[in-house]
């Protein structure tokens, strides 16, 4: 049926408005991905800057370039914090990667690929004169000393990532020990289960879901690899573990812990813990299949504990340290965390386009604690699981805490994505 004059000039003119808002809203992305971009290569920038890729003498503070060219009674450690073999430096290569490819940037890659390289260059030095000291406290202490999934499980993924461009064999033999580790050695529950030996036997962290999946979700990856069929399904049976331990479906949300011994849940629903574990969801998804037989399960998982986080962010973009507690402070890692899952699922089809508004507002967030410089506000320091509150109130952020420095790079990487 024809329409009248009247209709169709309503017609035209909702157009017109249409695109209108529609140019406008294009205009607006395209300014907000250029302050994104230019954002991200100083934060990018400054990591680079200050990897030094060195030794310092904590006696005098004199510096060496190897190792052996300090005297035999030095008490090194690497210079830069970014440049130690820490499950952070695994993530933080694991996103400067992500970035370079984006950009296209090939020193952010280069930058991995060196980190990784320098690791496995030195770290004999210190496995050598290594006593008793805590792997925390000691250079290369986890590249040595692999008993939990913190050792080997981002920075053996970020091993993985490097490998792809620069297979050398020494990369292959550690990747196999790591995997041996994760698929064998690590305790479990008699479901299978990972679980840590500490604070408490044997405890579940939602961390560890991450810790094991960044590593498990990539080995399928690896062409030829006897081990690869192992990790995905084991990567898959962890998640689904670790929801029906931890998640809450009245809150949404997945607690800090498990207390294997009383069946009890921890007290806190802590921001960065939930982070970890939607960060390891959206890895193993975008890594199967897509006539996995249980993708949709995992798929239905994901998009539940992505409602439930979606709750509680607050009005200024960013989340709270403690996810249901509007008293505790607005923590940027979680947030990063939150905005990286989100804005990947969107661009790969997993979540609604609707979801793009709250990827964009937690951006809107973390730029207000990103410095001129590059340095980061607003990151809790490492965290235990703890059974009071407080703890967690308490932790202190302290400025470009190495925790969130990768996460960052992240989540803004990502909402480039999003934004073209």
């Amino acid at each position: 049926m024809a329409l009248s004059k009247v209709e169709f000039s309503k017609r035209k003119n909702s157009f017109a408005v249409y695109l209108i808002i529609a140019l406008a809203i294009s205009a607006l992305s395209a300014r907000e991905a250029g302050d994104t971009e230019k954002i991200l290569r100083t934060v990018a920038g400054a990591v680079i800057k200050d990897a030094t890729f060195q030794f310092i003498d904590r006696q005098n503070g004199q510096r060496y370039a190897l190792p052996a060219e300090a005297p035999s009674n030095a008490q090194l450690r690497p210079e830069s914090r970014y440049n130690d073999w820490r499950y952070w430096n695994g993530v933080l290569n694991l996103a400067m990667i992500r970035l370079g490819d984006i950009l296209p940037e090939p020193s952010y890659r280069d930058f991995a690929a060196r980190n990784v390289a320098f690791g496995f260059d030195n770290y004999r030095y210190f496995e050598d004169r290594h006593t008793s000291e805590n792997k925390w406290d000691y250079p290369f202490g986890q590249f040595f000393i692999m008993e939990e999934l913190d050792d080997c499980g981002a920075m053996g993924a970020s091993v993985i990532e490097v490998s792809r461009s620069d297979p050398k064999s020494r990369y292959g033999q550690y990747l196999e020990k790591a995997a041996a580790h994760i698929l064998h050695r690590q305790a479990r529950l008699e479901d299978g289960t990972l679980v840590r030996s500490f604070p408490r036997k044997w405890t579940l962290w939602a961390d560890d879901l991450y810790m094991s999946i960044s590593f498990l979700s990539r080995m399928g990856e690896i062409e030829g690899w006897s081990l690869a069929n192992k990790g995905i399904e084991n990567a898959v049976c962890q998640v689904i573990n670790f929801h029906k331990y931890l998640f809450d479906e009245k809150k949404g949300l997945m607690c800090h812990n498990w207390y294997s011994d009383s069946g009890q849940p921890g007290v806190a629903y802590w921001g960065r813990a939930n982070g970890w574990a939607i960060l390891a969801q959206i890895d193993l998804l975008e890594r199967l299949p897509a006539d996995y037989p249980r993708k949709d399960t995992l798929l239905a998982l994901f998009r539940r504990h992505v409602e439930g986080i979606v709750r509680y962010q607050s009005e200024s973009g960013l989340w709270h340290q403690l996810l249901d507690k509007d008293d505790s402070y607005l923590e940027t890692s979680c947030t990063a965390m939150f905005i990286y899952a989100i804005a990947r699922a969107v661009n790969h089809g997993y979540l609604s386009p609707d979801y793009r508004s709250v990827a964009v507002l937690g951006w809107q967030g973390i730029l207000t604690k990103i410095r001129p410089d590059g340095q980061i506000e607003g990151v809790c320091t490492g965290t235990s699981i703890s059974d009071d509150l407080k703890d967690y109130y308490v932790r202190p952020a302290p400025l470009n805490d190495v925790h969130g420095i990768g996460l960052v790079i992240l989540a803004g990487a990502e909402i480039l994505n999003l934004s073209r």
